[in-house]
C-alpha cells in the first residue's frame, strides 16, 4: 500500500473527517533533504472533523500523529497539517 494511502486510511478511522485531502508533494522536493527515488517523503494533509472542535492546535497535531502511529511516521520526511474542526 502506498505511504499517501495508508495515512488518508488511518485517518479516515480515526476522525471520521467531513473533508480529507492527503497530497504527496516529493517531487517538488526533490534534490532537498529526505527525498528519496520513487517519492513518498513529502506530504500534505487537509483535514475537518468535529473531533478537533476542543482541540488546541498542537493537541490536534499530536493526535494525528498518535492515528499514524509511530512506524508510519518514521517512513515520512515531511508532513504538513492543515486541521480544523
Amino acid at each position: 500500500m502506498r505511504i499517501c494511502d495508508e495515512i488518508e486510511a488511518r485517518l479516515q478511522t480515526a476522525f471520521d473527517p467531513r473533508q480529507l485531502e492527503v497530497e504527496d508533494d516529493s517531487e517538488s522536493h526533490r534534490g532537498h533533504s529526505g527525498w528519496r527515488e520513487g517519492g513518498e517523503t513529502h506530504f500534505s494533509v487537509r483535514i475537518r472533523a468535529e473531533a478537533f472542535a476542543e482541540m488546541s492546535r498542537l493537541q490536534r497535531h499530536r493526535a494525528v500523529h498518535a492515528a499514524l502511529g509511530p512506524q508510519l511516521v518514521e517512513r515520512i520526511h515531511a508532513l504538513a497539517l492543515d486541521i480544523d474542526a
